[in-house]
């Protein structure tokens, strides 16, 4: 208690003996009064409707949230989620108009809703900047409808960039300190020269409140998916059917490249457009459409904000080699093919030879795909590989995730056609000063590669 005590006070005589300490902090007022005239506050109702004639009607639900004004015409952007569910919109100006609102058109997959008022009164438009220029560290101002109270301004900085919060398929959220609470969602957040570059979306929290981890959408990419909705109503994007994997230094060191270049393809869909352009699970892609891939999730939005029917230029590394491909770009399908799924094999359940020792080198023991393995739990009969049938405990394969039951398929981006095969690829890695192999794992959902560290045998 006397070491808090002592320290508060300490804090409070520094703040008061130097004033020029609190002139280092910037004041946001000439910019707050600037940018609040654009930013709104939404209700969304959903009446409810009648559950059933002898029950009385569902009582309406609101929902509260912000959105900001992009141009003169009336359009103003939030998320999807504070209107999803909406049968009448409200918004409300900053003079505290209320007027109501047209959906344009929303997309689930960025969180992102375009609506539309008709009013004959001046509006105060934002300007959009560039979110890839914000720096971790950058000061930004988030202004919203927390808890309904109304336009309402915060400040904090930026404090991480390309955030995943798995929340959906092209996640690259800016990570801020920047008080934002319910309510908040779908407003602006705004550099110092007044430019929107995020949309408030999410918060990390325990209590409902922030706690100082929110997270905002990149401008830059909520200007495409804008762009789409005013012309479409929805979104267009492409797809070229492949599944990625990121790069590591384990599998580059392996293929012979370093791990920040590209990402790894795990698979291509059956007669999809990787496919016929000649994309092989185990390629690297380097660069897309003459944009360079460093992630998972840059590829993804690049192929899905390409005009359907380009001819993309794909450079690919395979074979310690460069390669470029031409993948036509296809409009992506509402229900996108699948890989089968592999079945869940129950450990217990296979049949395990125990006269065969599990690899020393590897930490895995193997054993043939039979007949009765295929029958059992039907597998496709024309399935190639050996069945993981143990594991190590203290082995590099199992801190990486490798179960009983996985196939594995390739080693070195060798067919693996038997349990000798893959002991022989393992001993040939011994000789060659112990070398990480790379192992094709077909698991339950996909194909995926794995570098695997031999174990020390002497």
């Amino acid at each position: 208690m006397r070491i808090k005590t002592s320290l508060t006070a300490f804090i409070i005589a520094a703040f008061c003996l130097i004033p020029e300490t609190r002139a280092q902090f910037p004041s946001f007022a000439d910019l707050a009064e600037k940018l609040m005239p654009g930013v709104v506050s939404i209700s969304s109702y959903t009446s409810g409707g009648n559950t059933d004639a002898n029950e009385e009607e569902a009582a309406p639900s609101e929902f509260l949230g912000s959105g900001f004004i992009i141009d003169n015409q009336g359009y103003i952007i939030t998320n999807n989620h504070v209107i999803d569910k909406s049968e009448t919109i409200s918004v409300t100006l900053f003079d505290n108009t209320k007027t109501e609102a047209k959906l344009i058109g929303k997309d689930p997959k960025t969180d992102l809703a375009l609506i539309k008022i008709d009013t004959k009164r001046p509006l105060s438009p934002v300007k959009f900047g560039d979110s890839d220029k914000i720096r971790v560290g950058d000061w930004v101002l988030a202004i919203g409808n927390p808890f309904g109270l109304g336009g309402s301004v915060t400040a904090g900085i930026v404090s991480a960039k390309s955030r995943d919060i798995e929340s959906g398929p092209y996640d690259s959220f800016i990570q801020t300190d920047t008080s934002i609470n319910q309510g908040n969602s779908g407003g602006p957040m705004f550099n110092m020269q007044g430019e929107v570059i995020g949309i408030s979306s999410a918060i990390f929290s325990t209590s409902g409140i922030s706690q100082g981890i929110g997270f905002a959408i990149p401008a830059n990419m909520a200007g495409w998916v804008i762009e789409q909705l005013k012309q479409h109503g929805t979104v267009k994007r492409g797809w070229i059917g492949i599944k990625i994997q990121p790069n590591t230094q384990e599998i580059a060191t392996n293929l012979g490249i370093t791990a920040n270049q590209g990402v790894i393809v795990s698979g291509a869909t059956e007669h999809g457009p990787a496919q016929k352009a000649g994309l092989q699970a185990g390629d690297i892609i380097l660069n897309f459409n003459n944009q360079p891939i460093d992630n998972t999730k840059n590829l993804s939005r690049l192929i899905a904000e390409t005009s359907v029917g380009t001819l993309a230029p794909v450079e690919i590394w395979r074979n310690r080699q460069k390669l470029t491909l031409a993948v036509p770009v296809e409009p992506m399908p509402d229900d996108i093919p699948q890989p089968a799924a592999k079945p869940d094999i129950p450990e217990d359940s296979l049949p395990i030879d125990d006269t065969a020792p599990t690899d020393v080198l590897s930490g895995i023991k193997v054993s043939d795909i039979t007949a009765a393995i295929i029958e059992q739990y039907t597998l496709k009969p024309e399935i190639s590989g050996v069945i993981v049938t143990d594991i190590l405990p203290n082995s590099d394969a199992a801190r990486k995730g490798i179960k009983i039951g996985d196939i594995i398929v390739k080693v070195d981006k060798r067919n693996v056609p038997d349990s000798n095969s893959f002991n022989d690829y393992i001993r040939e890695a011994r000789r060659e000063n112990n070398r990480p192999v790379l192992l094709a794992i077909q698991g339950r959902d996909a194909l995926h590669f794995v570098a695997v560290k031999l174990m020390n045998h002497d």
